[in-house]
């Protein structure tokens, strides 16, 4: 008997997956929230000047993206989901139960905020989320365009995220000021 093989995402995994999968439903995880509380210095941010990106805050609820993985496929993408989830190790593997949006329970890989990682930001009141964001660049590109990706992949999704909608407009009002 196979096992199914899942795995979670609840920032950019949920637009850009980059990897092959059999099955994508919308799906939620109990007992994290989606937060910006990784200070970036690789992909939105650098050392000198460190961005934000997202994690698995503890307590709420989360919506994202649930993706069923053939088995024969699954070592290949688990390979390339560590390069890409874990270029500093700010993230600690590990399995979660989720709700898929057609009812079914399943256990699936979840990359999980790391609290003891000293690039764990922890909670940043808004304001300083958005003066982090607002400027930051890194290998993947500018932090505020991770943000308004986030924002409106969540909309078309049906999700109404306002604590991220609000850092958006914040980060846009800097960018704005900053010019």
């Amino acid at each position: 008997m196979s096992v199914e093989r899942w795995v979670f995402g609840y920032g950019s995994l949920m637009w850009r997956p980059g990897f092959a999968f059999q099955e994508r439903q919308p799906a939620t995880l109990h007992g994290r929230r989606r937060a910006f509380c990784i200070y970036s210095v690789h992909h939105r941010g650098t050392y000198q000047r460190p961005g934000l990106v997202l994690g698995l805050a503890p307590g709420g609820a989360v919506r994202g993206a649930a993706y069923r993985i053939a088995e024969a496929d699954w070592p290949e993408v688990y390979a390339y989901l560590r390069e890409r989830e874990q270029p500093t190790e700010t993230y600690v593997e590990g399995a979660g139960n989720i709700r898929l949006a057609d009812g079914r329970r399943v256990a699936t890989l979840v990359f999980f905020s790391d609290v003891h990682h000293p690039q764990w930001a922890g909670a940043l009141s808004l304001e300083r989320q958005a003066e982090l964001i607002a400027g930051a660049t890194g290998l993947s590109g500018r932090n505020v365009e991770y943000l308004r990706d986030l924002v409106e992949h969540l909309r078309e999704e049906g999700v109404r995220d306002h604590a991220m909608e609000i850092l958006l407009a914040m980060v846009e009002a800097r960018e704005l000021a900053g010019r």
